[in-house]
């Protein structure tokens, strides 16, 4: 299947490389030359405008956006719009406000073109691992890139079958869903991250209390002198906490339990924030969510081991780097 990205980042290109593995014909574009030259060289097809874009495409076009929320993707979803025909589709694959996609996707429609959201979860690691995939939009259109969504996601892998599922969807077995109309799928990803949060920062503050067990504050008689980088290690063999962020944290704890690399300075990329916001809107109960969100700002003012950890977690699945 034919289809062109728009931005070829750390997950853009990656995403690239993957489905040309898969044998889908992949044109791209980026306004760096150098990026648009390196894939060139891996048998994509390299254009140096939008308009080329458009025109090295066949009908219906399909145009995926892998770029950072906010105005670049505004600019280049007006871009394409001027450029494309009605039923060409357009998606967003980064990380924009779900209530951005609906807006869009109402002015595209008037113009007859399809838009998708798609929450993408897989970092730097989702060449090899794959993408799970969250989709917004149509149904028909979600049905025709059937072939494109799923070269990106994971497949079923050797994950078993949840007892209970016979007669569901089963494309969410294989790692995408299609999670309803036109903003739901940057919303679950949205949900999906402020989940993230939280699970990241219960992580990095128990081995926080564990690394200070043995500080001089301590009755001597009870300070314990704990290997963190070992401890993540036993956890990650059959205990309940077994995740791939406790994956992330024990590499990073091997190399240097310290963690001295990292500052502990925690960036929040926005979705933490439009998660507690739609928290407030609906009155729903968000305590955890608001403390981990709220434990990031403070690691801007002060930092300590834990926020060290979560750094390193952040700089492992998704390449993410501290302040400056």
């Amino acid at each position: 299947m034919q289809i062109a990205m728009v931005g070829l980042g750390r997950m853009g290109a990656n995403m690239v490389r993957r489905l040309m593995r898969a044998g889908h014909d992949c044109v791209v574009y980026d306004r760096d030359a150098a990026a648009r030259a390196a894939l060139a060289g891996e048998g994509a097809r390299a254009v140096e405008s939008l308009g080329d874009l458009v025109q090295a495409l066949k009908a219906p076009r399909a145009i995926w956006l892998m770029l950072p929320e906010g105005a670049i993707t505004q600019q280049n979803v007006d871009a394409l719009a001027a450029l494309m025909a009605p039923g060409d589709m357009l998606i967003d694959g980064g990380n924009s406000f779900w209530k951005d996609d609906i807006r869009r996707a109402t002015a595209l429609r008037e113009k007859g073109l399809v838009y998708l959201d798609v929450g993408t979860s897989g970092g730097v690691w989702g060449l090899e691992r794959g993408y799970c995939l969250m989709i917004g939009g149509p149904e028909a259109a979600v049905r025709h890139l059937d072939p494109i969504f799923a070269a990106l996601a994971p497949g079923r892998g050797e994950i078993p079958l949840t007892p209970g599922r016979e007669g569901r969807d089963v494309r969410v077995e294989q790692g995408y869903l299609h999670a309803g109309g036109n903003g739901a799928g940057h919303y679950v990803k949205m949900i999906h991250n402020a989940i993230e949060y939280g699970m990241m920062q219960a992580m990095a503050e128990g081995f926080d209390i564990m690394r200070h067990a043995g500080d001089g504050h301590v009755a001597e008689e009870l300070r314990l002198d704990l290997e963190v980088a070992d401890i993540a290690e036993v956890w990650r063999r059959g205990s309940v906490v077994t995740s791939w962020l406790l994956d992330l944290t024990a590499t990073a704890l091997a190399k240097d339990g310290d963690l001295a690399a990292y500052s502990g300075q925690v960036n929040d990329s926005g979705e933490g924030r439009w998660a507690l916001q739609a928290a407030v809107e609906q009155a729903v109960p968000a305590e955890v969510l608001s403390a981990a969100l709220f434990a990031r700002f403070r690691s801007r003012r002060q930092e300590k081991f834990a926020e060290k950890v979560l750094s390193a977690m952040r700089a492992g699945f998704g390449g993410h780097t501290e302040s400056k």
